[in-house]
């Protein structure tokens, strides 16, 4: 297992590069640069009582709570605007947390369809087995999910920030946090005179986040850690959509792809529909990618190709291609969250929750966000802005269940990457229901002779699979 250290990332983000064969729109931020941990603020340097890194959900969402508060909030963009630097699709599950922060927001957000079928798929490179989920309970207020495309999204709830007071800056690059005595104090901008003062520093500044690697809040990250996603949308008449894949109205449909779809390369892929377009990737882990010598847009079109993808996808016609980096560690991953003026949030925080059955992240992102911006609002009223104050955040992270569903999911990652789940499982369940379904005027066989047959066949024993089951039982069980 490598470890990436701080001179290493930028080797990463050239690996990242050659990976995807391409370099615009990814979704990367630069790589850091050797730099003294410790930088006091020029004189003059204009003030604020909040300063959010970064206007993605986590940042918008900090950005909301504090000024509704009445605090002087600056909102730091580095794209041209919030979502320009963001992949575009993406389902957001949790639409219960934002309706807490704005009431039916659904009702004015950019939203594409509500999300009212699931279907997890097998995958082997001829054949798909699925489970699909499908309720019109999740198509009823404050709903269960919607698919969104994220320029769309976060520039409009960046918008809401702004309503409530906030300053959006947009092509602000932040380089590091400013100290004094032990305790951030503000940021440096790449620009002229660009130091900001602030009270607290909310870092939601994504995925490798330098704000909290300078501080010394986050470890480097190990390739194994971290996944790199590649997604295209293919535009398709809303029609089509509605009758390929058998919606009514508005409703949504995600499906999540787990076997050869990624070969070798521990990862998975998946399909959102939106209005009138699909929102499709594939996700590999960067060391298994790097392992395996496989560059993930390959992998993109394997899975397009693939007998059950390519009907879905046909006639669509390429409006955007990107890609991004996600931690997928989970709760072994998480940085320490907050020092003296300084919170992490979002994936600056690694708050992506991957498990398997669970792909989520921007409700986390808002959780996190809302339960920053909640303390900072709370040290301002104390006028305390020390490390021990700003350790509340902690305690309303898991007030939301935010940290306590990390806790009690920690194992999972390690189980949904391991190869037997990854790829022979997949092949197994394919081969086993092959058998069940065939009618060849043979006599039909009892399901644990099949059973059994194709465990041989795959070269796995039953004490694998019961190391396995308890493993699993130990990750979603229990």
């Amino acid at each position: 297992m490598a470890l990436l250290s701080k001179e290493a990332s930028l080797a990463l983000v050239r690996r990242v590069h050659r990976l995807i064969g391409m370099q615009n729109g990814v979704t990367l931020h630069g790589a850091p640069q050797p730099r003294p941990r410790r930088n006091a603020p020029r004189p003059g340097a204009e003030h604020f009582d909040v300063i959010v890194v970064g206007a993605g959900p986590a940042g918008s969402a900090a950005a909301l709570v504090a000024a509704r508060a009445g605090l002087k909030v600056l909102l730091l963009e580095r794209g041209e605007y919030p979502g320009s630097k963001n992949v575009s699709g993406a389902a957001f599950y949790g639409s219960a947390i934002l309706h807490e922060l704005i009431p039916n927001w659904w009702e004015q957000a950019p939203v594409e369809r509500y999300l009212t079928r699931r279907v997890l798929a097998f995958m082997t490179a001829d054949t798909s087995v699925a489970i699909d989920f499908r309720t019109t309970r999740f198509a009823e207020p404050p709903y269960n999910g919607f698919s969104i495309l994220r320029p769309k999204f976060d520039r409009w709830f960046a918008d809401q920030a702004v309503a409530a007071g906030a300053f959006l800056l947009n092509a602000a690059v932040v380089d590091e946090a400013l100290w004094e005595d032990d305790q951030v104090v503000g940021v440096r901008v790449r620009r002229d005179e660009g130091d900001l003062r602030a009270n607290v520093v909310i870092a939601c500044d994504g995925a490798n986040s330098f704000l909290a690697k300078h501080a010394g809040l986050q470890r480097e990250f190990h390739a194994h850690e971290m996944s790199l996603g590649v997604k295209e949308v293919l535009a398709l008449d809303e029609h089509v959509i509605r009758e390929r894949f058998h919606l009514h109205d508005n409703d949504g449909l995600a499906i999540e792809y787990i076997g050869a779809i990624t070969e070798e390369v521990s990862g998975g892929a998946f399909l959102y529909t939106n209005r009138d377009s699909l929102s499709l990737g594939v996700i590999g882990q960067i060391s298994s990618l790097a392992e395996h010598k496989r560059r993930p847009y390959e992998l993109l079109e394997t899975f397009k190709r693939h007998p059950s993808v390519a009907p879905l996808v046909r006639g669509g016609r390429v409006r955007e291609y990107s890609a991004h980096i996600i931690p997928e560690a989970g709760w072994n991953m998480l940085p320490k969250l907050y020092t003296g003026g300084m919170l992490v949030a979002g994936d600056a925080a690694a708050l992506c929750f991957v498990a398997g059955l669970y792909l989520e992240g921007i409700n986390y992102a808002i959780q996190s966000g809302i339960a920053a911006g909640e303390t900072a609002v709370i040290a301002h009223q104390e006028r305390d802005f020390s490390a021990r104050s700003l350790a509340r955040y902690v305690e309303r992270l898991r007030a939301r269940h935010v940290l306590t569903d990390f806790a009690n999911y920690r194992h999972a990652p390690g189980l949904v990457n391991s190869p037997r789940l990854q790829n022979r499982y997949p092949e197994i369940i394919a081969a086993a229901a092959e058998q069940v379904f065939r009618v060849n005027g043979g006599p039909k066989r009892k399901i644990l002779p099949i059973a059994l047959d194709t465990l041989r066949r795959a070269n796995i024993s039953p004490m694998h699979v019961l190391q396995d089951a308890w493993q699993a039982g130990r990750s979603f069980g229990w």
